[in-house]
């Protein structure tokens, strides 16, 4: 007997509940659009929370010669041209905007004497324009975004795992799903739907990510309804990622333990940055440091566990408790260690998607009608390396932009055409799920495709591996076709957890052959059978299933930005 069926309707439909999906929901609050907050992990405790360092805007606060167009050739840059230019001035010229809806929402910006947003350099920036919260400035966006939400008595459902968009003639009009506490499921019919669920950061052993988010979710309802994926092999690796506990693999330590002082050694004791960036040495870029300790860890001079040594214990105890008071205590729960006396092995880690799906500039209107896509779902700001302190104001400007949209599009339906086999299909494809009783755990083959992508799509990638990789992904692929699915009275995480093994076998393709495509060494994308930067490849590979590949143009550097792109120096700045 198949479990209740709840009924529901909205305008708008917002699949998550991080900054992003927030953001969108309040514009069109309080526009007065109907709308829907749906996620499958609490709102208070979604992605968002873990961004430390800071947001960006060109405030001038600290430095009064920073101008949205030197932000703009700032993030350019550092994505090696392949963030989309329009893309790249919406948010550089919006950004202030959103600074100023968090301060009228009470966010508790660090202040200097006088009362200005204090600013601080972060990672290739030429000026002063990340303002932040202490360490916990995502965390604090959350909160004051979530109150915001709260006060316009915007509906949430934080229990709610929408296992696909449903369509009628490539038109989207609503969504199914299920409460992963009881397994009643959902029917919400919506004008459109903002898709604001993550990246795909936990197709690898080790990531920034909790361990049942950024799975892929995006990528696999965009592709059931009919979108595109851009640059899914453009993912950023952070350098400090935690080894043990096995649970926590991937946990980060933050870069301010490399900002004051701490120095990276190998499994010898070799300041081993001396050999790759001997000027900025551990103050070098996101992608400089990780490739350092990947190519270390490869050539046999790691740790015992397969990583190096940050080492902070040469500090002052009391600057390492004022100064990384985090860091710190997550090294004291996770480990019993402590840090101002004993080394944090780390190794390279899964942290970020510069891709998603492919969406245009001017609203992320994703090519499907109905259908936007913000925040690290969606793709075109960050290019093959994102500037430190860009994914936070990335996520205020579009959620604007994208809730004016969607609420645009809502007004201007006369009727929508709805299909009831589309629904059936949806209904059939969790029963399916839930009545498989093959002998393939989900869980197990989770993990096998972490260590397939971990070991053939990692820091640094060839032919022979990429092709390796799919060839294991052919079987996992297989494998899951015999899977098993047993809810509990524990809830249907089960079931929840088939659906982002299927979320990831398709993120996993999608960057594998993109990989394979982009024959060339590009920011976060390193190629050892290729490892020049090729310019005939500075375009986007736009994926639109197995096998299919486009290579898209990207417009050429507006010279009111240009005339602004130059090195930037990390003298005593903080690293990203």
């Amino acid at each position: 007997m198949r479990p209740a069926e709840q009924r529901l309707a909205t305008s708008v439909l917002v699949i998550g509940t991080g900054g992003s999906g927030l953001r969108a929901a309040i514009q069109l609050a309080e526009r007065g659009t109907d709308v829907l907050l749906v996620g499958k992990r609490p709102s208070s405790d979604a992605h968002t929370t873990l961004a430390a360092g800071g947001i960006n805007a060109a405030l001038g606060t600290m430095d009064p010669a920073d101008s949205w167009q030197q932000h703009a050739a700032d993030t350019l840059k550092e994505g090696y041209f392949l963030g989309d230019p329009y893309t790249v001035r919406i948010v550089t010229e919006n950004a202030p905007a959103g600074i100023a809806d968090l301060e009228r929402w009470g966010m508790p910006f660090a202040r200097e004497e006088d009362g200005r947003i204090s600013q601080r350099f972060f990672g290739a920036h030429t000026y002063r324009r990340t303002a932040f919260a202490g360490d916990y400035t995502g965390l604090e966006i959350q909160r004051t975004l979530v109150g915001r939400v709260r006060e316009l008595k915007v509906p949430i459902i934080d229990t709610l795992y929408v296992t696909r968009l449903l369509t009628r003639d490539g038109v989207v009009f609503g969504a199914y799903g299920f409460d992963t506490t009881d397994g009643t499921r959902y029917l919400i019919h919506a004008d459109a739907v903002i898709l604001a669920a993550g990246g795909h950061t936990r197709i690898w052993r080790r990531t920034s990510s909790r361990r049942d988010e950024n799975t892929g979710d995006s990528f696999r309802l965009a592709r059931t309804a009919g979108a595109r994926i851009r640059d899914p092999e453009l993912v950023q690796f952070h350098p400090s990622g935690l080894i043990e506990p096995e649970n926590a693999a991937g946990t980060l330590v933050s870069e301010a333990a490399r900002g004051e002082g701490g120095v990276l050694r190998n499994g010898l004791g070799e300041r081993f940055m001396q050999r790759y960036d001997p000027d900025r040495l551990e103050l070098s870029t996101r992608d400089r440091v990780a490739l350092a300790e990947y190519t270390e860890i490869k050539a046999g001079r790691g740790t015992a566990h397969g990583g190096v040594w940050l080492d902070v214990s040469h500090l002052p105890r009391q600057t390492i408790l004022r100064r990384l008071p985090r860091v710190y205590q997550t090294l004291l729960e996770l480990q019993m260690l402590d840090i101002t006396t004993t080394p944090i092995e780390i190794a390279p880690t899964a942290h970020y998607s510069m891709g998603g799906v492919w969406v245009r500039p001017e609203d992320h209107g994703t090519g499907v009608p109905g259908l936007y896509a913000i925040g690290e779902a969606a793709s075109g700001l960050h290019g093959a390396n994102r500037l430190g302190g860009n994914s936070l104001i990335e996520l205020l400007v579009y959620g604007r932009i994208v809730g004016d949209a969607a609420a645009a599009y809502s007004a201007g339906l006369d009727a929508q055409p709805r299909s009831a086999a589309a629904v059936a299909a949806a209904r059939d494809e969790v029963d399916q799920l839930l009545a498989a009783d093959g002998p393939e755990t989900v869980r197990a083959l989770q993990r096998a495709v972490r260590d397939t992508m971990t070991e053939h799509a990692g820091v640094v990638r060839d032919e022979a591996g990429l092709k390796a990789g799919l060839e294991r992904l052919d079987d996992i692929e297989a494998a899951e076709a015999q899977v098993g699915v047993h809810p509990d009275l524990a809830g249907f995480q089960d079931l929840a957890h088939a659906f982002d093994l299927r979320a990831s076998l398709i993120a996993a393709r999608a960057t594998v052959e993109a990989a394979i495509e982009r024959r060339e060494t590009r920011g976060c994308h390193n190629r050892s059978d290729f490892p020049e930067l090729d310019e005939s490849l500075r375009v986007n590979l736009v994926w639109d299933g197995p096998g299919r590949i486009v290579r898209e143009p990207i417009a050429e550097v507006p010279g009111e930005i240009a005339a602004f792109v130059r090195e930037v120096s990390s003298t005593g700045k903080l690293v990203e």
